[in-house]
């Protein structure tokens, strides 16, 4: 009988070791490696039939070194998710021979997205769903409770990746769907599922014969509780797109963000109303993050972030209270809470406003996160807003990026940002110079700054 091997991997590069060490040396990190058994080798598996495995990773191989321009550049033509915000979310839909890794917190709506997806598209294509979760009656009693198209949807409950890859070799599915790829196993590798091993090599199987295929993958992944995938850093490697669907069990807004995407843009955002029937997308997620009070209170403001490839607006609170601690606490919701303390200590040094006695909270409305320093502007004067206890005007917008020494930079997509706003009635607008249009829209009043003290003077 084979001795058993084994070996410690690094759950956040992949990198292995012949033994057990505090800290990775490729990637730095502590106490990250675990212990894994690997099967033993086979016979003949060092020659031919390993190559024969392992071949063919990256769809189609040529044997022959090719010239780059010889390349056919013909467009690859994508599949329609039935979704246009999926489909904006993927760079225009689904890419034969892609593999598309759905992660998300419990109750995020990850199965009902894809089930969603399943049967509309089992209505005209060939759609596999394999489901190691849950049995097939559990799938269906969601399906009738979403009131879904059933028909044509061929279902798989089962999690041996060599059943999987059978089945799916004998009906040459164009989608195949896999929920979840925690709970899939190789029988050569005697870890249990889940394992760093088995998600890494459960992942490489399906992803090299959905590249042979031209199969569009599709796999749910688990997150651990700080937010990131979990498994392997290498499953992301992997994979050609890697999404995440986000959302509060108190909200019934779901926001999908692609975080790796060869076939389209990174940081596209998708919004989706989680709705009795299942998952609903919102076309203009600037109406539902703006559903503000009548009555205008002071430190709310409303500002443009780009997303994607969209601009969309948002309102930004702050709150000011006077602290009784010794250090004041800054807190922000939505917002880099650093960059917060920045944007204070230039807003005392340049605006001649002092907040060091001062509790300081922010908070992006709708659960959005803010990823761009767009937001710098609209930050200040929303904090100058509370200080003071003067309300903003309903129609002002803001954007701008505010570098230490107090000027107002501009942005990309200026134009864009200012054309958005004016379709949602504001008229008026404080925006960097840079950024200022030789011809405001119709109704709409730009006021172009260089300074953050000019912005303040504007207000």
């Amino acid at each position: 009988m084979a001795k058993a091997k084994s070996a410690f991997v690094c759950t956040e590069c992949g990198a292995e070791y012949r033994k057990w060490q505090g800290q990775c040396s490729s990637c730095q990190e502590w106490n990250t490696l675990s212990e894994v058994r690997l099967s033993a080798a086979r016979p003949g598996a060092a020659t031919g039939a390993a190559s024969t495995a392992r071949g063919g990773y990256a769809g189609g191989l040529s044997r022959e070194v090719v010239d780059l321009a010889s390349v056919d550049l013909s467009e690859v033509p994508r599949l329609s998710s039935t979704f246009a915000e999926f489909d904006r979310v993927l760079g225009g839909g689904l890419v034969p021979g892609s593999a598309v890794l759905l992660g998300g917190h419990p109750g995020a709506g990850k199965s009902t997205l894809l089930l969603q997806t399943a049967c509309k598209l089992a209505q005209s294509r060939r759609v596999v769903y394999v489901t190691g979760e849950e049995s097939l009656s559990q799938v269906a009693m969601r399906a009738h409770r979403l009131q879904l198209p059933v028909q044509g949807l061929k279902m798989l409950a089962e999690t041996s990746i060599e059943t999987i890859l059978a089945v799916a070799d004998r009906e040459r599915p164009e989608i195949l769907i896999i929920d979840s790829i925690q709970t899939m196993h190789l029988e050569d590798i005697a870890s249990a599922p889940g394992g760093v091993a088995q998600v890494r090599e459960s992942a490489a199987a399906l992803t090299r014969f959905a590249k042979q295929s031209n199969t569009v993958l599709m796999l749910v992944g688990h997150v651990t509780k700080d937010g990131s995938l979990a498994g392997p850093k290498v499953l992301e490697h992997m994979i050609d797109a890697s999404l995440l669907l986000e959302g509060g069990a108190d909200s019934r807004f779901r926001t999908l963000r692609g975080q790796k995407n060869r076939f389209g843009a990174v940081n596209e955002l998708g919004v989706f109303a989680m709705l009795e029937h299942g998952l609903k997308e919102v076309k203009n997620p600037s109406a539902i993050f703006l559903s503000r009070n009548e009555e205008q209170s002071a430190g709310s403001l409303v500002m443009v972030v780009w997303e994607g490839t969209r601009p969309i607006l948002v309102e930004v609170q702050a709150l000011l209270d006077e602290s009784a601690l010794g250090n004041p606490r800054r807190v922000a919701v939505g917002l880099d809470q650093n960059r917060l303390a920045m944007l204070l200590a230039v807003l005392h040094r340049h605006g001649g406003l002092f907040t060091g006695d001062q509790d300081v909270f922010l908070n992006v409305v709708g659960g959005v996160k803010v990823l761009e320093t767009s937001a710098d502007l609209a930050v200040l004067l929303a904090v100058v807003s509370s200080l003071q206890n003067r309300p903003l005007p309903r129609e002002l917008v803001v954007f701008g990026e505010v570098g230490l020494s107090g000027e107002i930079r501009p942005v990309p997509s200026g134009q864009e940002r200012i054309v958005e706003a004016a379709k949602h009635g504001f008229t008026r607008a404080i925006v960097p110079r840079g950024n200022a249009p030789k011809r405001s829209p119709e109704g709409m009043e730009v006021v172009a700054v260089d300074k953050l003290a000019e912005a303040l003077d504007a207000l």
